[in-house]
Parts: structure tokens; C-alpha cells; sequence
């Protein structure tokens, strides 16, 4: 059964694709917010785990209400998690399974139990975490066993995280985006699976 995943690049939807690869026909869907926004890494990143990719793009003006949100909010919680729910429901009118790379102590994008009962209600699809039961230093520890990635700040790496694209639209109205983001935030993206025996430490 195809299941579509929900894919930036970075290690937690990697390794949540890979998990589910032993019993899926998983795809991977990258979203993106024009056509002519990059998304050379996260192609790359989606050849190094083996997988197809899809690079999908979300309707026309949804940047800019994002954007609108987290002005209005004066933080991106709310934006970002209503960009990573819009994502999964589109995902779900096309898939029989859906599935992201949420951790245990994630807390954005994060969807209830009550917002991923009713995803499935009105749409009929099964969403999967399949990293919910793991926190960041098991997720760390599978991660090198398999894939060899790079990391860094929000904008100096090549993932399809949506935070860029955010920080951009802020930019674009004349606001320093670093006013709305927290000054450190470190992203990763794959660059290649590790290789076969190495050892989880």
C-alpha cells in the first residue's frame, strides 16, 4: 500500500520514511510555496534514502497568510503548524497512508490527538508518527546509523524546512525576520546513506 510522507530533507522525515519502507510503498512529498522556489538538496537528499520523490506546491497566496500570522502573532508557532496541517491534508486526499517525521518532544509542528483523529475522520486516510515513541537522542543514534547528513542554521542549509520561505516573506514587508525567530536553530539535511554494519552508538 503507498504511503505518502511528508518530506524536508532532514533526518527526521528520512529516517521516519525508511521506518516505514520495510512495509509501505512509500513516496516522499516535499512542499513548497511558488514553482521557482530551490529544492536541489532536498532532491538530493531524497536520492540518497532510495525513495521517489514529489515536490508539490501548496495554492497560490498561502505564503502570505503565513506570513500575515506570524506578524499579527509576533511569533511563527501558529503559522508553522498551520502550514504542517494543511500539508498532511493534502497529502491525505491522495494517499491511503500519510505519514511526517514528528518526534516525541517535538513541540512545532506538532498535531493533537484530537487534530490527527479528525485528519483521518474527514478524510478517510491513516496518519502515521512513526518517531512519536522516540525522543531527539534515539532519533540521533538510528540517524548515523544510516544516513550521513549535514546541519546548520535555518537558511544556510539547503532543506525544505518552511521557516526560510517564512523568514523571506517577512523580509520582503521590510521586517527583520529575527525579531519573530528564535536566534539559534539548527536544521539538518541528508546527504547520503552511511554505510552498511556501522554501529549504533
Amino acid at each position: 500500500m503507498k504511503a505518502g510522507v511528508l518530506f524536508s530533507g532532514g533526518k527526521d522525515s528520512a529516517l521516519a520514511a525508511l521506518l516505514l519502507s520495510r512495509d509501505y510503498e512509500v513516496e516522499l512529498n516535499t512542499f513548497v510555496f511558488s514553482s521557482g522556489d530551490e529544492t536541489g538538496g532536498v532532491e538530493n537528499a531524497a536520492r540518497a534514502t532510495g525513495l521517489p520523490w514529489k515536490r508539490r506546491i501548496f495554492k497560490e497566496g498561502f505564503l502570505e497568510e503565513v506570513v500575515e500570522m506570524v506578524i499579527t502573532s509576533g511569533y511563527p508557532n501558529r503559522a508553522i503548524q498551520e502550514i504542517h496541517r494543511r500539508a498532511i491534508e493534502m497529502l491525505c486526499h491522495d494517499y491511503p497512508i500519510v505519514a511526517d517525521g514528528t518526534r516525541m518532544d517535538d513541540r512545532v509542528p506538532m498535531l493533537t490527538r484530537d487534530e490527527a483523529q479528525s485528519v483521518q475522520d474527514r478524510t478517510g486516510c491513516s496518519y502515521l508518527r512513526p518517531l512519536l515513541g522516540f525522543g531527539r537522542k534515539e532519533v540521533d543514534r538510528l540517524v548515523r546509523r544510516h544516513f550521513i547528513i549535514a546541519s546548520g542554521q535555518t537558511g544556510e542549509i539547503a532543506n525544505g524546512d518552511y521557516e526560510r520561505a517564512i523568514r523571506n516573506g517577512i523580509a520582503i514587508r521590510g521586517l527583520d525576520p529575527r525579531t519573530f525567530f528564535p536566534p539559534d536553530h539548527q536544521q539538518s539535511l541528508v546527504l547520503s546513506r552511511a554505510e552498511p554494519g556501522t554501529e549504533v552508538n
